[in-house]
């Protein structure tokens, strides 16, 4: 049996790739196809995902962006639904579901795509029926390298919020608790179970 060699492309290559359902990303420059997907996501090209995926991305959000116009201006941007993140020039990038990308961050930016190229401040992981194991250890090495300061990996089967702090270990809050933002993230407060209503 052979073994297909890694496909090596440039940021602008994998940004031309077409919108055609499939999650890529790059990894040290080699793109990476990532699924698997149902024969009915990929006839109405989609990646798969359920309503439970669907509804805990936008309450994250809102509540993300309702703490954020707590905040003085000038303020970040919360962005979602497959936003990338290009973490060096060539070599890292990834979709994520939902980031806050602190002021000083967004101000770096000269695209207007949905790219956006630096460190964000939190990144919001959602599992899917699609998500493996090893496709979510692969970025929380990506995001450990950069060391993104918070990642939340959110299961919305278990109603659970694992919180990944750069250079500490992580901690898991369920639906009977409180998800706090820590000096990260200052004054955001949320019940768990809120992000799943």
């Amino acid at each position: 049996m052979s073994v297909a060699a890694p496909t090596v492309v440039t940021v602008e290559e994998w940004m031309a790739l077409p919108d055609d359902g499939i999650r890529r990303r790059l990894h040290n420059g080699e793109l990476i196809e990532e699924g698997p997907y149902s024969p009915q996501s990929e006839a109405a090209g989609m990646t798969l995902r359920d309503r439970y995926h669907s509804i805990a991305m936008s309450d994250i959000a809102a509540e993300l962006v309702f703490w954020r116009r707590s905040l003085p201006k000038p303020w970040g941007n919360v962005v979602s639904g497959e936003a990338a993140v290009l973490f060096d020039d060539d070599a890292d990038a990834v979709g994520v579901d939902v980031a806050y990308v602190q002021p000083e961050l967004m101000l770096k930016q000269t695209d207007e795509n949905t790219v956006i190229v630096g460190v964000p401040t939190l990144i919001v992981e959602i599992l899917s029926p699609s998500t493996t194991v090893k496709a979510l250890d692969d970025r929380r090495k990506v995001f450990a390298k950069y060391a993104v300061p918070v990642v939340w990996v959110v299961d919305p089967e278990d109603r659970t919020v694992t919180v990944y702090r750069h250079g500490q270990k992580p901690t898991m809050v369920n639906d009977s608790h409180d998800l706090d933002g820590g000096p990260e993230l200052p004054g955001f407060k949320v019940p768990v179970a809120r992000l799943f209503e």
